[in-house]
């Protein structure tokens, strides 16, 4: 369905109604629950990069930044703003171990985190106003995703690259306390910057893992323009050529969901922190796989294992089968529901070990993956919820089954304050820290709006 219509110059344009909210944005707005997500997402973030940091993709974007005085999250170099955004945008999403919003499904944190750290150091920003642009921003990018749900998948682009442009502007422009007029241009001019095509899906490439540093950069570039007095596309989102229709095709907006109780409900509290550092979908399935490894269910005699499954999920984790059967790299391995069942059946875990080169190659696992298939449950909720469902059947006709109507670490089964810093301690050591709980303290104390850009140099040595 089309989403072109007749626009009234009078109206304000979508970009302006954000961009007067956004304007009256204060600290008080925020809630302690809200707050406390945000603090969580930090401490995710912070870990994520330390554990990516000696990896290929981190150290070939570090060889490609510019020049400056900017972090880059657990290195002792410094690089250029936009550098600096993309890098820890890279590393941050590289291992696919960060937050996810279900409902979208969109990563928020591996953008908002760079894009407002870099942004905090370049405009001298107190770490209060960071955390505020920081909740705008993921308040935002989960909106846009309940808005156009599906759609933007559907067209072959990431949603969290594309939509994460449009939030870590929003972001950006809060904690600089940017007047209506500077945001709703910066909100046109970063529309022409987003970008993020979902290719990766076939060979496993690295495309996936800059998009939310290209988000993050082009945020900063976005509102730098703005402030200048550079001048965008008042109907970005709406307009016959604007985002909407670009990146969401298929549907209709749903812009009653990127509005309505915007300030008063905060739908960013209800972001799911992972368990396991693969594809957001691909989770329940392992949790269904490890339910049945608990159970002692043997690997032997199977004919086959059956999955029901969304039909949205289909061509980003399941097709082809015989490649997600067989992942060709260890990054592709985290999108193959066959994989992670495996991995859950066979090991019983599925750790940043477990999605290695040698990973991909073990006998046994193949094996076991090379006998999934899927079926497609027409009444499956995706994306309002990422459900799981693995039924085994034997060659002597027996069947065991396992199936979750959701994903751990979500709102209806949320990870603990203890589990989110346990994770963030365990990425840490698989980075090479030798002491992580330093490093906790640090995020805390950023997270609670205390000093500015001091801090955020501090990060630089993690």
């Amino acid at each position: 369905m089309s989403t072109k219509q007749i626009l009234s110059p009078e109206a304000a344009s979508v970009s302006e109604r954000l961009a007067e909210w956004i304007e009256t944005i204060s600290a008080d707005d925020v809630s302690e629950r809200t707050s406390a997500t945000a603090r969580d997402i930090v401490v995710d973030i912070v870990g994520l990069c330390v554990a990516a940091r000696e990896t290929d993709y981190v150290r070939a974007v570090k060889a490609a930044a510019e020049p400056g005085d900017h972090i880059i999250i657990g290195h002792a170099e410094r690089v250029s703003p936009s550098s600096a955004a993309l890098i820890n945008g890279t590393a941050a999403h590289g291992e696919d171990f960060d937050d996810t919003f279900e409902g979208g499904p969109v990563h928020s944190g591996v953008v908002l985190v760079p894009a407002l750290i870099a942004a905090g150091q370049m405009h001298g920003l107190s770490n209060a106003r960071v955390m505020l642009g920081m909740a705008v921003g993921i308040e935002v990018m989960c909106r846009l995703a309940l808005t156009l749900p599906k759609a933007v998948h559907k067209a072959g682009f990431h949603p969290t690259a594309v939509l994460g442009a449009f939030a870590a502007t929003a972001g950006i422009c809060a904690a600089c306390e940017a007047d209506k007029k500077t945001t709703a241009n910066a909100l046109g001019i970063v529309g022409s910057m987003a970008s993020g095509i979902i290719e990766y899906l076939g060979d496993g490439s690295w495309t996936k893992r800059m998009h939310p540093g290209w988000a993050a950069q082009s945020a900063l570039r976005a509102f730098g323009m703005a402030k200048a007095g550079f001048k965008g596309p008042r109907h970005v989102f709406e307009g016959t050529h604007g985002a909407f229709s670009a990146f969401a095709p298929s549907i209709t907006p749903l812009t009653d969901k990127l509005f309505a109780d915007l300030g008063q409900v905060w739908v960013m509290d209800l972001i799911t922190f992972k368990p396991y550092p693969c594809g957001t979908m691909v989770q329940p399935y392992i949790d269904c796989a490890m339910a049945l490894k608990a159970r002692s269910v043997s690997t032997e005699g199977i004919r086959r294992i059956v999955c029901k499954t969304a039909e949205g999920i289909v061509h980003r984790l399941w097709e082809p089968l015989e490649l997600k059967q067989k992942p060709p790299t260890a990054y592709a391995a985290k999108f193959s529901v066959p994989y992670g069942v495996a991995l859950g059946l066979v090991r019983g875990h599925a750790d940043l070990g477990d999605f290695t080169e040698q990973s991909v190659t073990d006998p046994e696992l193949l094996a076991l993956a090379a006998k999934v298939d899927f079926e497609i449950d027409p009444d499956n909720p995706y994306p309002a919820a990422f459900t799981g469902h693995v039924r085994i059947e034997y060659e002597d006709g027996r069947i065991e089954e396992a199936e979750r109507g959701h994903m751990r670490g979500g709102a209806t089964e949320p990870l603990s304050r203890q589990e989110i810093d346990d994770k963030f301690r365990a990425n840490m050591r698989f980075g090479g820290h030798a002491s992580p709980d330093d490093v906790l303290a640090l995020c805390d104390r950023i997270a609670a709006g205390e000093g500015g850009s001091t801090f955020i140099q501090e990060l630089g040595q993690a």
